[in-house]
């Protein structure tokens, strides 16, 4: 790949309220999956930076939990520390809204947002709208809240208007050497992933029956003869909570690990072993020590 002359870099934080779409938007623009997506909010916990490097702009894509507003624990206000965080070391922020919803939790998001950096509102899913000619009222609305920088319908899911939202983003980014590797997707570690497609895989197969404070520890991961061996623990609070992922005669947590083997085979390109163990630890998630050791800042 030849770069351009004035090869621009810099990082893109994507902020929203959970639920809005940023890991998806995150995965189409890098064009792999790196980040876990379910209907459960606050899916995502951790800052994951995805990268996508073409022959004019690097954008580091830097994906952050949705900001909590309601729930107090020890784990939501330390993944509220990293979205505050994140917004102060960027050069652009992508503010993530669902199409023809702005409510008090996105309002409360827009308070927290750096006056000195440039905001674009990302409006997604624009695919679900049975009449388009509802979106334009809308954005003027929106407009009127807060003087955005530029305002971008999308459809994260169906790739609508991602190849503008690139066009956008990569004025705002400054002339500068790569920051990454051109061939890096992210910054997380095989290993990292790893647990976080265990994640994946609970929240969805299981993820109605079982509260939000449950996560998944990786206690080995080594590459032997090009195959890839994961030893995992999923933590959960109370010993019925145990009981339903293990499920009937050990099904639930089968599925949950062949499910998650099967990405991680993709991802990292050849055969994977895997063996999940289910682990009760009470007051994992107000717990300073634990979340300290599960990479929470």
């Amino acid at each position: 790949m030849t770069l351009h002359a004035n090869f621009r870099a810099g990082y893109v934080a994507i902020i929203g309220r959970p639920n809005v779409g940023k890991s998806t938007l995150l995965n189409k623009l890098v064009q792999q999956k790196i980040s876990i997506t379910s209907k459960k909010a606050q899916t995502t916990r951790f800052r994951i930076n995805g990268i996508l490097t073409d022959e004019q702009t690097q954008f580091v894509f830097v994906d952050t939990p949705g900001f909590q507003t309601h729930y107090t624990s020890g784990l939501n206000a330390a993944m509220n520390r990293v979205v505050t965080q994140s917004m102060r070391e960027v050069n652009v922020i992508l503010f993530v809204i669902e199409a023809m919803c702005l409510d008090q939790r996105d309002i409360a998001v827009l308070r927290i947002l750096p006056a000195n950096v440039p905001i674009i509102l990302v409006v997604n899913k624009i695919d679900k709208l049975a009449d388009k000619n509802q979106l334009l009222p809308f954005l003027s609305e929106v407009a009127q809240v807060v003087k955005f920088s530029d305002i971008i319908p999308v459809s994260a899911m169906y790739k609508i208007q991602l190849a503008e939202l690139l066009d956008t983003i990569r004025d705002y980014l400054p002339v500068s050497e790569p920051l990454y590797d051109k061939d890096e997707i992210t910054d997380r570690s095989e290993r990292f992933l790893a647990g976080e497609f265990i994640r994946e895989k609970l929240f969805r197969l299981v993820g109605d029956e079982i509260p939000y404070s449950t996560s998944v520890v990786i206690d080995q991961f080594k590459l032997e003869n090009h195959l890839h061996k994961v030893y995992a623990t999923i933590l959960v609070d109370k010993p019925n909570q145990k009981a339903v992922i293990i499920g009937k005669k050990g099904e639930k947590l089968k599925q949950i690990a062949s499910q998650a083997r099967k990405d991680m085979e993709l991802l990292f390109g050849g055969k994977v072993y895997l063996e999940v163990w289910v682990k009760v630890k009470s007051g994992w998630a107000d717990s300073e020590s634990v979340l300290r050791n599960l990479g929470y800042e």
